[in-house]
Formats: C-alpha cells, structure tokens, sequence
C-alpha cells in the first residue's frame, strides 16, 4: 500500500522548496472551456517550468489557490505536470496582474 502521508509531504516540500529558492518567476493565464482563468506563476527546474502557484477565477466569481500551502480541495489541485508555454495554450502576463488575482 502507498504511504499517501509521506507521498503529500515529499510534494509539499518539493513544491515549497521550489518557491522558496526561485530566482526566476514567469506568470502565465489562461481562458478555459468553461469560461474560467486559469492564472500560473512557474519556475524552471531541472529543463522544465513548474507550476507553483495556480489560481482558478470561476466564470461565477469564484477564487481558488493552490500551492505548497495548499495542494488540493474539492474543486480542484496543483497540477503535478510541468508547463510549455511553446506548446501549451497560455499567454504570458506581468507578474502584477498575477499578484493581484492571488491576492485578492
């Protein structure tokens, strides 16, 4: 059987450290389906750009943040897949505009 405990805590510890020691910070947002924004702040580690923070603006008005703090509800959770801004469809934003949705 998985240790689901150990399991979550290895990624609260890999995604904190990340966020901690990040030097370079891009930020990212993107419209789904639904209508909701999806906005992203992600750091390059290991030839790859992970999210560490992700904010999902409902088309209803709706906020929820997910980071080390915070991996999952039951709305949703980080994304555990790192990001291609080449190949993924996100268009890169002001690291302001992303603060002000995470903070809000």
């Amino acid at each position: 059987m998985v240790d689901l405990e150990r399991i979550k805590a290895e990624s609260v510890a890999y995604f904190r450290a990340l966020d901690e020691n990040a030097t370079l910070r891009r930020h990212f947002r993107h419209a789904d389906e639904e209508g909701d924004w999806w906005y992203i702040e992600a750091v390059p580690d290991r030839g790859e750009l992970i999210v560490i923070k992700q904010a999902e603006l409902t088309s209803a008005g709706q906020l929820h943040r997910y980071s080390w703090e915070h991996l999952e509800d039951e709305y949703g959770g980080l994304t555990d897949q790192a990001i291609d801004p080449g190949e993924d469809p996100l268009e890169t934003i002001p690291a302001e505009e992303f603060q002000r949705v995470w903070t809000r």
